[in-house]
């Protein structure tokens, strides 16, 4: 565990020359959630009805109970393997990939998210220039010819980075606006050396603080169902479950927003809500 020094780190809008990395820490972060939510739908009790009856088809043509059992099994990991990023893509934003680069920020001078931890010690934080990875200036060139039309980049959303000196350690994706006065984190990961630092509650609070300031008065997040550690973090600040509301608060906007659903239906994510 790395000690991180909060009133360092400056979050920012993604450029182009930081996707790479933000895509390897995207999957150091979500490694093991694809098979968690497959897991999920495998041990659901109509899923497990369903199997149980293919076994015994199954046990009328195969002469090995233990391949009769074993076979539905495996077809449908592979099915949900080759249609769940497809289906899900990024959990929470409805879409089966996300515009790295219709949402790279293009501006000459960062956006930046205010830093509370700066202004209470009086520290200004700065910035390095990123690490370049062997081998991704062709990419960059490649990146670089694609048209961004406004429309592009005002349906791609934003991701912003938290940069300590240079590397970056956390990011934070905001899905497009698609209701007024609504906003949605539909992804937040931290690097593994920097986790239980508070650089997570950082990303969640400076982003809500600077939706709250554009008109914003709601969040949604959606948490990946078998995530305890995510659903536990977002209760921490503030949030609450969407089966959590009372009859009072049953209103028509809380009713828009649904968990993103997977095979048979079942539910993939848990939505949580914060009034700001």
């Amino acid at each position: 565990m790395v000690r991180l020094e909060l009133d360092q780190v400056v979050m920012r809008r993604m450029k182009e020359d930081d996707i790479e990395m933000v895509k390897a820490l995207i999957k150091e972060g979500c490694e093991g959630t694809e098979n968690r939510l497959i897991l999920h739908i495998l041990t659901r009790p109509l899923c497990l009805f369903i199997l149980a009856v293919l076994s015994s088809i199954l046990r009328c043509l195969v002469h090995s109970f233990i391949l009769a059992l074993a076979i539905p099994v495996f077809l449908l990991i592979v099915f949900l393997k080759i249609t769940m990023p497809r289906s899900t893509g990024v959990l929470g934003s409805s879409r089966p990939y996300w515009d790295y680069v219709g949402s790279s920020y293009r501006g000459t001078q960062d956006e930046t998210l205010q830093n509370p931890y700066s202004r209470i010690s009086g520290k200004t934080p700065g910035t390095k220039k990123p690490r370049r990875r062997i081998g991704s200036k062709d990419k960059d060139k490649e990146m670089s010819s694609e048209k961004i039309t406004p429309e592009r980049e005002q349906a791609a959303g934003q991701v912003w980075v938290a940069d300590c000196e240079g590397e970056i350690v956390g990011c934070i994706f905001r899905e497009s606006d698609k209701r007024a006065g609504i906003s949605r984190i539909c992804r937040l990961v931290t690097g593994s050396w920097y986790r239980r630092e508070g650089l997570g509650r950082l990303l969640v609070q400076s982003l809500e603080q600077r939706e709250w300031e554009n008109g914003a008065h709601r969040v949604y997040a959606h948490i990946p169902y078998p995530s305890k550690v995510g659903e536990a973090f977002f209760r921490k600040v503030g949030y609450r479950q969407l089966e959590d509301r009372t009859n009072e608060e049953d209103d028509d906007e809380l009713k828009k927003e649904t968990p993103e659903r997977g095979f048979m239906g079942y539910p993939l994510t848990k939505v949580f809500y914060k009034d700001l």
